[in-house]
């Protein structure tokens, strides 16, 4: 597994901002081919779909359809409610980008909160039923959660 944090988001988690803070009411975006080196690099691929609750419309900075998150318990933090998304373009998804709730053009930044993670059938930190996004085909994430480990 490759999840790798941006600056902004180890300075929120060593701060007074938690994860489920920092990232309500933002979004996943999925991509094609290999992720950035860093979370503060620039996206690399192509866009295939923006995850939402419900796959509704997003405007950064209104948490209308921003994705939303549980209580936290023993470290972990879960989504809530249904977090999916309609394809874009039509590719393989290799990696997502979880993104706050700001404008964010996904060019190098080492001040907007960012998580990357690779995507795969199984084995990977986003697992999706099929990696072959369709434009239009709706694709659901069932799970996804972030724990922080005791040692």
């Amino acid at each position: 597994m490759t999840v790798r944090l941006s600056t902004q988001l180890r300075n929120n988690l060593a701060g007074t901002t938690g994860f489920a803070a920092t990232f309500e009411n933002g979004v996943i975006e999925i991509y094609s081919g290999t992720q950035p080196a860093t979370a503060d690099s620039a996206v690399t691929g192509t866009l295939l779909g923006t995850v939402t609750l419900a796959s509704g419309a997003f405007t950064p900075g209104s948490p209308t359809n921003g994705l939303t998150w549980g209580t936290a318990t023993g470290g972990t933090v879960a989504k809530s409610g249904t977090w999916s998304f309609n394809g874009v373009a039509a590719g393989t998804a290799g990696w997502f980008r979880l993104k706050g709730n700001a404008v964010d053009s996904g060019v190098l930044s080492t001040t907007l909160p960012r998580l990357d993670g690779s995507i795969a059938t199984s084995g990977a930190d986003m697992n999706l039923s099929n990696l072959s996004i369709v434009i239009g085909a709706p694709s659901t994430i069932d799970s996804f959660s972030f724990t922080i480990p005791a040692q």
